[in-house]
This record gives C-alpha cells, sequence and structure tokens, in this order.
C-alpha cells in the first residue's frame, strides 16, 4: 500500500482494478471511497454500465473518488475513450471529510496512472453527461 500524504494509504487493489479499465476495460467505471486511513474500491461498473448507473453511485452527503471511461465520437466521426477522475465532494457533506478528501486527493490521484481529464463536483450538475461530453473534446 501506498501511503498518502495526508496519511491515507491507497489499497493495492485500487491501482489492480484501475489497470483493468484501462487496459482491458474490464469496468465502465470504478468509485472509491476513503475507510479506515486507506482509499478502498467501493463499487466497480459493469462494462456496458450507462452514465446514469455511474452517476447513482454518489452518496448524497458523503465524498467520493470516481474513474469512469467515457466513449464518445469526435466531429471527425473518431471512436474515442477518455478517463475521467471525480473528485465528488457534496455541500452537505461533513466538513471533516471534505477536507481529508480534498489533501488526499492529488496523492492519489497520481497512483492512477492514466487519467485524462479530472472533474470536481459539489452535485450532480456539475458533472452532467453535457459537462462530461464537453470535457472530452
Amino acid at each position: 500500500m501506498a501511503n498518502a500524504a495526508s496519511g491515507m494509504a491507497v489499497n493495492d487493489e485500487c491501482k489492480l482494478r484501475f489497470q483493468e479499465l484501462k487496459s482491458k476495460r474490464s469496468y465502465r467505471y470504478i468509485v472509491f471511497k476513503l475507510e479506515e486511513q486507506q482509499v478502498v474500491v467501493e463499487k466497480c461498473g459493469d462494462p456496458n454500465a450507462s452514465y446514469e448507473d455511474f452517476m447513482a453511485c454518489f452518496p448524497a452527503n458523503e465524498c467520493r473518488y470516481a474513474v469512469y471511461d467515457f466513449d464518445f465520437t469526435t466531429d471527425e466521426n473518431c471512436q474515442k475513450s477518455k478517463i475521467f477522475f471525480v473528485a465528488w465532494s457534496p455541500d452537505s457533506s461533513r466538513v471533516r471529510m471534505k477536507m481529508v478528501y480534498a489533501s488526499s486527493k492529488d496523492r492519489f490521484k497520481r497512483e492512477l496512472d492514466g487519467i485524462q481529464v479530472e472533474l470536481q463536483a459539489t452535485d450532480a450538475s456539475e458533472m452532467s453527461l453535457d459537462i462530461v461530453k464537453a470535457r472530452a473534446l
């Protein structure tokens, strides 16, 4: 397990699942949470899962990290994919939780080699599909 600057460790399963998403496309998304001083995998989404399935994974009053493998078609009609990192920090979550997630985010993100776009969201509108599409292009 790698140690984060904030004292948070990163469970090896996080990196393993991310590699499977990135190289084998085994998952559409992975949701991570902080648990007992380490980042752990909370949920992996089936490769055929929709963006709505992904959005449904975020609790209304708790922070999470997530990665999403977004497929899209460019204006030139090319099929592409980008891996998004989402830092979910709803306004209704506890201040301490927001601080711990914020202080651990950059270190955790560095453990996941291959992230192309980062989104920070405090509510669902800040990570709507339209925003994801716009950021992907």
